[in-house]
């Protein structure tokens, strides 16, 4: 059994997870040459800073300061996924890599919070971690469709064309 966390324990955990998300997918967009790909990773940042903004109007913690101030607060360039990142955009992997990477990061946050979901007893902590769960499988089935897309591979919108027609 692992540790028990109080409903702001579990806010504040989510909300930095979701902004180092945003973070991550924001910087992915400002160098990705693929313009489908750079659409995709700024909606995801738009997604998660909305995922911010409703666990900010649940957390009652004065750690963030205000909402729009937290949003602009500099890149937690500590995060192992964005260094991962950066080191991609240096050695210039493009979309290819990003893409990997946000498989990688959106899969270890469903192992995290599937975890943290079992470990908690109160049903809104339990509730908050479920709905991440869900909202980062979303995800993850959307970067894994726009990665098949960017290797050619045939996805879910080419077997409609090809199974259908």
């Amino acid at each position: 059994m692992g540790k028990e966390y109080s409903v702001q324990e579990a806010l504040k955990l989510a909300i930095k997870a979701e902004k180092d998300s945003m973070d991550f997918y924001n910087r992915a967009a400002s160098v990705a040459k693929n313009e489908r790909a750079k659409k995709v990773l700024q909606m995801l940042a738009s997604e998660e800073a909305s995922h911010v903004k409703h666990f900010f109007d649940h957390y009652k913690g004065a750690d963030f300061g205000d909402l729009q101030s937290f949003l602009q607060t500099p890149v937690d360039t500590k995060n192992p996924t964005y260094v991962k990142l950066e080191k991609a955009i240096t050695e210039e992997m493009g979309e290819q890599k990003a893409m990997e990477l946000a498989l990688e990061e959106e899969k270890a946050c469903i192992s995290q919070y599937t975890q943290l979901a079992a470990d908690v007893v109160d049903p809104m902590v339990k509730s908050i971690f479920e709905r991440v769960i869900k909202e980062t499988k979303g995800h993850y089935d959307l970067i894994e469709a726009e990665y098949a897309h960017l290797m050619g591979m045939v996805n879910d919108s080419d077997i409609d064309t090809f199974v259908r027609e």
